[in-house]
């Protein structure tokens, strides 16, 4: 794999970098989420710990945010949020008190169903090819799997 490298001050310009396009992508497509998700009172990382929770219910805080790629700093405020709104519930594993298991209430299921068609209004309101979507999806699992290392 060939690696970046640049001359002089080059690599100090904003269009050479490649973090600012991720971080302005991701800051984009999260405001294009907000207004959908406002409606439900939620936030963007409330909805993509729903997903989690949709996938497997019952899981531990640990592998949330290993998922959700969240340190518990972070995670603990926003599930303690998500407990008052009633949409999840937090209790103690039996077989290990020093893991919290995370559950989907009744009221955390039904959006499931009501956010089912979310995917599909965010990319009615943006005209992006589905195929370079997918594309760039792949690629930038490959660079997630790639910082993980």
């Amino acid at each position: 794999m060939a690696k970046m490298t640049f001359k002089g001050e080059e690599h100090q310009k904003l269009e050479n970098q490649l973090c600012f396009p991720l971080y302005a992508a991701s800051r984009m497509v999260t405001r294009l989420y907000q207004p959908l998700l406002d409606q439900h009172h939620l936030t963007y990382p409330q909805y993509i710990i729903l997903l989690i929770l949709w996938q497997q219910d019952g899981i531990t805080v640990g592998e949330i945010g290993k998922q959700a790629l969240l340190n518990s700093n972070t995670l603990t405020p926003i599930l303690k949020r998500m407990e008052q709104s009633e949409l999840i519930s937090r209790q103690r594993d039996e077989d290990d008190e020093r893991k919290m298991l995370i559950h989907l209430t009744a009221q955390g299921g039904r959006l499931q169903q009501e956010l089912s068609c979310l995917p599909s209004q965010l990319i009615e309101n943006v005209d992006y090819d589905v195929e370079k979507a997918e594309q760039l999806k792949a690629l930038l699992h490959e660079l997630i799997d790639t910082l993980e290392r």
